[in-house]
């Protein structure tokens, strides 16, 4: 069977702008399906197009990915990911709601057909901790605690 994030994201190097939300000590993740074998959880975020900046980028992700209009703040860190066909450079900025009403919304580059968000929700660290590192963003193997995740600064290979 082929693989939908393999067909549209393989074989190209893709620039990703992505948020980290926190409130009430619970991040806002969205789980797709696709990108390993089971469904994976990272937070919000997508491919800047040329010619857009990365907040602008971000802004409009968030609204396409949650139906939140959010408030970038400062960048955070840099993660490099490389296992054949995929390969993403993502810039990770702190996020906040300035309005709208949480959803699980659409990735417009998939066919309605083969949407790959299944879900975006608020999770507690406890949570994401307890979460198989293959299920989870391989920027939280950086740090000892998700809640760290804001903390961290640089450039990483994940």
């Amino acid at each position: 069977m082929k693989n939908p994030v393999h067909e549209t994201y393989g074989n190209q190097l893709r620039v990703r702008a992505c948020g980290i939300c926190v409130q009430d000590e619970r991040m806002l993740l969205i789980n797709h399906s696709d990108i390993t074998e089971n469904d994976f959880w990272s937070p919000p975020g997508g491919g800047i197009s040329f010619g857009e900046p990365a907040t602008d980028c971000l802004i409009r992700e968030f609204k396409e990915e949650t139906g939140l209009n959010i408030q970038v703040g400062e960048f955070l860190f840099a993660c490099e990911f490389i296992k054949a066909p995929l390969h993403a450079i993502e810039f990770f900025f702190s996020v906040t709601i300035k309005s709208g009403t949480l959803k699980t919304g659409t990735d417009p580059e998939m066919n309605p057909g083969k949407q790959i968000i299944r879900e975006a929700k608020f999770l507690s660290w406890w949570e994401i901790q307890n979460m198989k590192p293959q299920s989870i963003h391989g920027a939280f193997s950086l740090v000892d605690n998700p809640a760290k995740i804001t903390g961290l600064r640089g450039y990483f290979k994940v």
